[in-house]
C-alpha cells in the first residue's frame, strides 16, 4: 500500500507546476488553477508522509521526486510544445532507471 500512496503522490506533484504555470499569464492571476496547484501540492505532500511510514525517506523522497521530474517532463512536452530531443529523453531515461533501480533495492 505504501507504494502505491507514492506513486500517487508523484502523479499530483504533477499537477502543481502545470498548475503554476497555466495560474499565471501576461493577463495576471488565475485562481482556480492556482488553487489547483495548492490542492495538488497538499494531495502530493499528504501521501508522501503516509509513504514514508513504511518506505525508508530517502527512497521515498528519491521516487517521489523522479516521479514528478518524469511525468512533468512528459507533459511538457505533450502539452506545452517543449523540446522532444533524443538527450533529454536520454537524461530522463537515467531518472526511470534510478527509480526502478530504488525500488528494488528497498525492502
Amino acid at each position: 500500500m505504501a507504494w502505491i500512496q507514492l506513486i500517487v503522490a508523484g502523479i499530483f506533484e504533477w499537477g502543481w507546476p502545470v498548475g503554476l504555470k497555466l495560474g499565471w499569464s501576461d493577463a495576471g492571476a488565475s485562481a482556480p488553477w492556482i488553487a489547483f496547484a495548492v490542492l495538488c501540492m497538499a494531495a502530493s505532500g499528504l501521501l508522501l508522509l503516509m509513504a514514508q511510514r513504511r518506505i525508508a525517506m530517502g527512497t521515498a523522497y528519491a521516487v517521489w521526486t523522479g516521479i514528478g521530474a518524469v511525468g512533468t517532463f512528459l507533459i511538457g512536452i505533450a502539452v506545452f510544445g517543449e523540446a522532444a530531443t533524443t538527450a533529454r529523453f536520454l537524461f530522463v531515461g537515467l531518472i526511470v532507471a534510478g527509480i526502478v533501480g530504488l525500488k528494488f533495492a528497498s525492502k
